[in-house]
């Protein structure tokens, strides 16, 4: 796969939507120890699998984490190209991934408590019970 590309497997519409909701969130976590280029961002989302996306996505991403100061952002040079501009989170970035970081478990448990088949139920293609 090309990094900054989208992946060659469609997302489905439920899979596409979750990773829209946390993507930000995701982007921020990235930037918790330290200052992160955008290609470094896109090589570390692609790694997990689930939440790849391409330039498109995570750079206006990172435009709107500038102007809603959840970023600041500096230019570094490179020994490997060009100078690379650097994300940072600020005090209200950090802010912001610890709120999340304290809703996430409960709003995942909430979803894995609905999502196990439940038993003795109908089902609707089928008809018949377990």
């Amino acid at each position: 796969m090309v990094l900054g590309e989208p992946s060659h497997r469609a997302a489905s519409k439920a899979e596409s939507q979750l990773r829209k909701g946390v993507l930000e969130y995701c982007v921020l976590a990235l930037m918790r120890d330290g200052p992160r280029y955008g290609v470094e961002l896109l090589r570390e989302l692609e790694e997990t699998g689930a939440l790849a996306t391409s330039q498109g996505t995570v750079y206006p991403l990172l435009s709107r984490l500038r102007r809603d100061e959840l970023v600041v952002t500096s230019w570094q040079e490179s020994t490997s190209g060009p100078p690379r501009r650097y994300y940072q989170l600020t005090e209200a970035g950090h802010a912001a991934l610890e709120e999340f970081a304290g809703i996430w478990p409960r709003f995942r448990d909430a979803v894995d408590h609905l999502l196990p088949p439940k038993t003795g139920r109908t089902q609707a293609s089928g008809g018949t019970e377990r």
